[in-house]
């Protein structure tokens, strides 16, 4: 039998959708415990949503992140995982995907930035829905009508100066 492997260059809204619709635990690999980092601001808003983040961050395995323990690897998780969100670079993306198929994830899911084919393959491979070069908070806010509320696309931020 031959598996079709989705097509990264773009997602239709009604897949991204039942993604984050199918998922209820997300392993975030690459948390900060620094409250102005993109992962930190991620995590706050899908645990506001209803999800739980469980932080994953070898440098800070122990700490706590909005109330999690942080995590020094995917293994370590005591819980089945639905999806594993990749705040690491590229090429780190690839034994995370072999990590995100050795815990039984459901969906490998890399932000923005990240793209790796050759994991993106393996782990369709292996059974798991893959998205790449997209955030899943910023997915659930456009799909949910929630990103004019905070400026995007609206007319309300400017890096231009007002003209008086």
């Amino acid at each position: 039998m031959t598996t079709t492997l989705a097509h990264h260059d773009g997602y239709a809204d009604d897949h991204i959708r039942k993604v984050l619709k199918g998922v209820k635990t997300i392993a975030m690999v690459g948390a900060s415990t620094n409250w102005n980092r993109p992962s930190y601001f991620a995590m706050k808003y899908l645990q506001q949503k209803g999800y739980r983040v469980i932080p994953v961050n070898p440098s800070a395995a122990g700490e706590e992140i909005l109330g999690e323990k942080v995590m020094a690897s995917l293994a370590e998780i005591p819980v089945p995982v639905d999806m594993v969100d990749v705040f690491r670079n590229s090429a780190a993306a690839g034994p995370i995907a072999d990590q995100a198929i050795a815990i039984g994830a459901k969906v490998l899911w890399m932000q923005l930035g990240v793209r790796n084919d050759e994991a993106a393959a393996r782990a369709e491979k292996a059974g798991l829905t893959v998205i790449m070069n997209r955030c899943p908070k910023i997915e659930y806010g456009r799909l949910c009508g929630e990103l004019g509320w905070h400026g995007f696309n609206s007319g309300v931020i400017s890096s231009k100066r007002r003209k008086e």
